[in-house]
């Protein structure tokens, strides 16, 4: 057979395999819609549940045969999971923008294209949102791989009674962008978010180090006024650079090439174990001596793995702390709650931020 005729071939049975994957694609929305009757029958509020999509995903990615990477699997599972979901209840998730910052790419790359994504203007308004039944779900910035914890975020949870549902783990590629090209020598300023000019300090020392660096609230906002200002260069990352139709001059600048922000979803509702979890807590303890220590102990005995230990000034006085705690497990898990007996018999005041599916994807 020639080159031609097995192209051809080759052709007709890939387009076999569309109709086949179209059928099961359809097949699988046909009982996502059937799965919403059942819950609308049984009087139930959450579609969407966290906890069960985390399960597929790893389900996804444990029975891959390849040659697609596991990552590349679930992101296409990601995708037909969200269409099918908007055919039970649209999901508005509300997001720190605006429109093309990072936390709307969590955003997407958590619930899926097929989201209704509301930009807001502070991470204390995803808060305000969420709490009025206005959104579904929020998304917000925890902490950064370079520049650590975002303390607006910790200190929004102090008097919210919203629930971590999620989290999202998201590489950050970070470009040098201008509105029309440009010769290095014109360019005289660059806007950035502050994390976004600290993330590229070193590169904006060897290669513009004249030029005025200059913070604005978001990337996008720096990307809007990089696109007006002729002399003007912005740093963000790909959504940006699509959105605003800028020009790239350098990519991937970040100094630190494995660069990564930490998102957490918020809403309403507590959620059930999955078989791969993670718990944050807040909690205050009285400033003594050995305090700190009394209140890890219990986890070190327990033998529960601590991923994040941060400390707050706590708003009831002077010198006293709040510590935000993340660690493998659920609350529901026995070990855990052996912990918060103990802590609670030493009079540390704990609360459960919630406990949620780790990162998948």
């Amino acid at each position: 057979m020639s080159s031609k005729h097995q192209l051809q071939a080759l052709r007709e049975e890939i387009d076999s395999v569309d109709d086949e994957l179209m059928a099961s694609i359809s097949r699988r929305a046909e009982l996502a819609k059937q799965v919403a009757d059942l819950k609308r029958k049984e009087d139930t509020i959450s579609y969407y549940r966290p906890e069960r999509e985390a399960e597929v995903l790893r389900r996804i990615m444990t029975r891959n045969p390849g040659p697609l990477s596991d990552k590349e699997m679930a992101l296409l599972f990601r995708q037909v999971m969200s269409a099918c979901l908007a055919l039970e209840e649209p999901i508005e998730v509300a997001y720190l923008g605006p429109e093309g910052t990072f936390t709307q790419e969590a955003a997407l790359k958590h619930f899926g294209q097929s989201v209704i994504t509301s930009p807001k203007l502070a991470i204390d308004e995803v808060f305000r949102e969420v709490e009025a039944d206005c959104c579904d779900y929020g998304v917000v910035p925890v902490e950064n791989s370079t520049e650590g914890v975002i303390n607006q975020t910790l200190d929004s949870f102090i008097d919210s009674s919203l629930r971590i549902c999620g989290e999202v783990e998201l590489p950050i590629h970070q470009h040098f962008l201008v509105g029309i090209p440009l010769q290095d020598g014109k360019i005289t300023r660059v806007y950035s978010h502050s994390q976004s000019l600290a993330q590229c300090r070193q590169w904006l020392d060897a290669n513009y180090p004249s030029i005025e660096r200059i913070a604005v609230s978001s990337n996008a906002e720096a990307s809007k006024r990089a696109k007006g200002e002729w002399n003007s260069a912005a740093i963000a990352g790909e959504a940006c650079s699509n959105l605003y139709g800028l020009t790239k001059i350098s990519e991937n600048i970040e100094d630190k090439p494995d660069n990564s922000t930490r998102f957490l979803i918020i809403g309403r509702n507590n959620i059930p174990p999955s078989g791969d979890d993670k718990t944050s807590l807040v909690v205050s303890v009285r400033n003594k001596p050995g305090a700190l220590h009394t209140l890890l102990k219990p986890f070190y005995e327990e033998n529960v793995d601590l991923t994040r230990v941060e400390s707050r000034p706590a708003k009831s006085g002077k010198w006293s702390y709040l510590f935000f705690i993340d660690f493998l497990g659920h609350s529901e898990d026995s070990g855990v709650s052996k912990i918060f007996e103990i802590l609670s018999d030493t009079n540390v005041n704990v609360r459960v931020l919630g406990s949620y599916p780790r990162a998948v994807i």
